[in-house]
């Protein structure tokens, strides 16, 4: 049996390049989805899951990130005055979601080294790290199906997700045995960001892992690979090759929603379906949705 895990550390100190202007004065995990900033998705995902000690990797420029999850008391009076009690919940739940701790991560060197700036908080145990840009649907408990595989097989779990080979670039891909779970595979080997041809398999890491602490040891060495950043891919590329002494590492095949909120295109994607099954705003947005769609040729 496993520790039980009890911290999620968030990576959020990346520059958001892609979606300037927009992100030139303001984080890019505070673009709306909806009504939310996408890092609140993150966040209440990771409480749903249990986890309710939060550590934020940030860097300069985020402090709307802490200002979000933080106390604003003009506001709240001003709508407890007004008697608006549906927006003055909506204000405190960001407040009281989670035991919210920040880091900088200094220089910007890597997915690898923003885990690595945790180690103080997280000690000497197993935790998770969510990455901003993947938003995964509450109906689909992701997060927690991975800690019941910790704790089960005592290894660290990656997120998978089939892709078009095509697509497989983008990503890490793994190369994987089969188990007697037919969602659970063990990894072998992690290739970062390969071609097509030159990918193990068209299984894609997302945003998603679960890791044993002795990632911790193995980041510390870790030289910059890939566009000169320490990836987090190739730490567990070690632990993948080492069980015996790292516990080794299982990917956990997700077949449920997700919403990319990393790409321009794929964030309005990201909109549209999630307002869509809003029940708030569903009944209105389907028809014109409908209707719009009928003028494009």
């Amino acid at each position: 049996m496993g520790t039980p895990i009890t911290k999620a550390v968030i990576p959020a100190a990346g520059l958001g390049t892609r979606f300037l202007p927009a992100t030139k004065a303001m984080p890019k995990e505070m673009l709306p989805v909806v009504d939310k900033p996408a890092i609140q998705y993150v966040v209440e995902e990771a409480v749903a899951a249990g986890l309710s000690d939060v550590l934020m990797v940030t860097g300069r420029n985020k402090n709307a990130l802490e200002n979000h999850f933080d106390r604003m008391t003009e506001l709240e009076a001003m709508l407890e005055r007004k008697g608006d009690q549906t927006r003055l919940a909506k204000v405190r739940e960001s407040n009281e979601l989670a035991d919210i701790h920040y880091v900088r991560q200094g220089d910007p060197r890597g997915l690898g080294h923003a885990v690595l700036r945790s180690r103080m908080h997280v000690g000497n145990e197993p935790f998770a790290v969510l990455l901003g840009d993947d938003i995964i649907d509450s109906r689909d408990p992701l997060l927690t199906r991975m800690l019941e595989e910790q704790i089960k097989r005592g290894a660290s779990i990656v997120a998978l997700l089939e892709v078009d080979p095509s697509q497989i670039h983008m990503y890490g891909a793994a190369a994987v045995e089969a188990t007697d779970d037919p969602d659970v595979v063990r990894i072998t080997g992690l290739v970062e960001k390969p071609s097509a041809e030159d990918a193990p398999s068209n299984l894609a890491i997302i945003g998603r892992y679960v890791l044993r602490p002795e990632i911790f040891d193995i980041l510390e060495h870790t030289a910059p690979g890939k566009g000169n950043e320490i990836q987090l891919t190739d730490a567990l590329q070690e632990m993948a090759v080492t069980p015996e002494s790292t516990g080794g590492v299982y990917g956990l095949i997700f077949r449920g929603r997700r919403y990319d909120t990393g790409d321009r295109l794929d964030y309005i994607k990201a909109i549209v379906q999630l307002a869509v099954d809003r029940e708030d705003l569903g009944a209105d947005l389907k028809p014109w949705l409908r209707e719009f769609v009928a003028t494009l040729h």
